[in-house]
């Protein structure tokens, strides 16, 4: 995992745009009075995807108003999960689960693509400005490991061959479908095929 850091420029100020501000008050009034400041983690998910996916703390600062919270508060939280990204990322953020199951199945030789194709360091955007990658802990598709998520989209079943095929067609901006890279569906079993034709023999 790489050590969370807070961009040096900042933008001097922020808010909700019409839109994000009609999802934030949506959001708000499901919880009950006083309990308001439980929805701290899905306003700060609505500021990181108007903000070009990465939470300014000038966003921090406005959440905890909107939401009449401690600063420190909401700035624990931003701070401490990594779906939220606290610098600028590349327009397809890659993040490589490297958590034991992914890990065990060769997660670092996805992360040693990464390092190579797209930046030597973790955090750092693309030469183009494109891509940008990230260790991050469980993505909760253990059972489809190694796999990585871009941008919105699991990519899963993967290895060095299969990672650098995806990396390069994202630089020629033909995007590859998600899922499994072995075939399976959903996360059924690899050999299923062979069981289903065992059963009915």
């Amino acid at each position: 995992m790489s050590v969370k850091k807070i961009h040096k420029d900042q933008p001097e100020t922020f808010e909700f745009s019409d839109k994000s501000l009609e999802a934030a008050n949506k959001i708000v009034s499901n919880y009950p009075d006083g309990k308001q400041q439980s929805a701290v983690m899905a306003l700060l998910y609505i500021a990181q995807k108007q903000n070009e996916n990465w939470i300014p703390l000038q966003a921090m600062k406005y959440i905890a108003k909107f939401l009449d919270m401690p600063y420190i508060k909401v700035y624990e939280v931003a701070t401490f999960y990594s779906m939220y990204n606290l610098s600028p990322v590349g327009k397809y953020f890659f993040q490589v689960c490297t958590t034991t199951p992914c890990m065990l199945r060769g997660a670092y030789d996805l992360a040693k693509v990464c390092k190579k194709k797209i930046s030597e360091n973790q955090n750092q955007i693309s030469n183009d400005g494109k891509l940008s990658w990230l260790e991050v802990e469980c993505l909760g598709a253990c059972v489809n490991a190694p796999m990585l998520q871009i941008n919105n989209d699991y990519y899963e079943d993967l290895d060095e061959k299969s990672t650098l095929k995806i990396i390069d067609s994202i630089f020629k901006d033909k995007i590859l479908k998600p899922g499994s890279y072995r075939g399976r569906k959903n996360t059924s079993p690899e050999n299923i095929k062979r069981i289903e034709e065992t059963d009915h023999a």
